[in-house]
């Protein structure tokens, strides 16, 4: 959330539950085989509950990423509804440093809820947004986790979004990540894992770690040539990467009768090669790209 907030809109923009589901089943029809359910916070909407299950109908694997604050409450609509995998955002350990990061004190239940979906057989990963002089002296501690619980760290290099103050010389890149764990841990106790084909993340694993870690490296090092992944946000827009300063307004043509097949092939058939359309991720590009903050985003 940026420190400013956001402009608060009426909730008439943004899709109701029925509109959820409809606009779901037209993707699904188009062969979405996966369902993220994303945000901002999914779990605060007020027929959350509805939404997971009704989603979990679908022939799709259904996935979820959440503060974690409100997991314990969900627990058996996330089994109802058929989700196994649960991505927690996390980006410290140390309580102090947490609070002031999320301007929130929640460390302690987002934890308790963290080993409640270890200990109920949920993948639960862990996203870690580094930032230079902020969190990375934690890396090594956030892999000290995977070697004891069956945990799956991913960290993420910074991203640029409208009002998180992103800078180039605050981003901590994939090669300085690694180079921090293998000077731990030395080169010989790091076993690279076979990534999946669309995987977004470079993955490792220690060899005698219970859990996984890795480095999603969209500034530096890509992975838009297997990047199989769209966005509908909360407001019902296409965004055909999380980069793109255009998008489709599907929800409109929605509720107009219109049909929104078309609209969707166009989005997916134009989406750009790399990053959006962005070129580099140098900073007079940045001072330029417009690009909603990710609480403004949500899908």
């Amino acid at each position: 959330m940026p420190e400013e907030g956001i402009e608060l809109r009426d909730k008439s923009c943004f899709m109701s539950s029925e509109e959820v589901l409809d606009i779901a089943k037209t993707f699904v029809g188009l062969g979405v085989k996966k369902i993220r359910l994303t945000g901002g916070e999914p779990l605060i909407k007020k027929d959350a509950k509805n939404v997971i299950l009704q989603l979990g109908k679908l022939p799709v694997e259904l996935a979820i990423t959440t503060n974690g604050v409100l997991v314990d409450r969900f627990i058996d609509v996330f089994k109802e509804a058929g989700i196994k995998k649960v991505n927690v955002s996390l980006d410290s350990l140390n309580e102090q440093l947490f609070n002031k990061i999320s301007r929130r004190s929640y460390f302690q239940k987002i934890k308790e809820n963290i080993s409640l979906l270890v200990k109920e057989g949920f993948e639960t990963k862990i996203n870690v947004v580094v930032i230079k002089d902020v969190n990375e002296h934690e890396i090594v501690d956030f892999v000290k986790w995977t070697q004891k619980e069956n945990v799956h760290v991913r960290f993420i290099e910074f991203m640029p979004f409208d009002g998180n103050k992103w800078e180039w010389e605050r981003k901590v890149s994939y090669k300085k990540i690694y180079e921090i764990i293998e000077k731990e841990y030395g080169a010989n106790r790091i076993l690279k894992i076979q990534d999946a084909k669309n995987d977004t993340s470079k993955n490792y694993r220690l060899f005698d770690g219970k859990g996984t870690f890795g480095v999603i490296a969209s500034v530096t090092n890509p992975f838009c040539d297997t990047c199989n992944r769209i966005r509908l946000t909360a407001d019902g827009k296409i965004k055909n990467c999380l980069f793109s300063q255009s998008e489709t307004d599907l929800l409109t043509a929605h509720r107009n009768g219109v049909d929104i097949k078309s609209l969707i092939m166009t989005s997916i058939l134009t989406k750009e090669k790399q990053r959006g359309g962005v070129g580099e991720f140098d900073q007079l590009q940045m001072d330029k790209m417009k690009n909603r903050s990710m609480i403004a985003i949500g899908g």
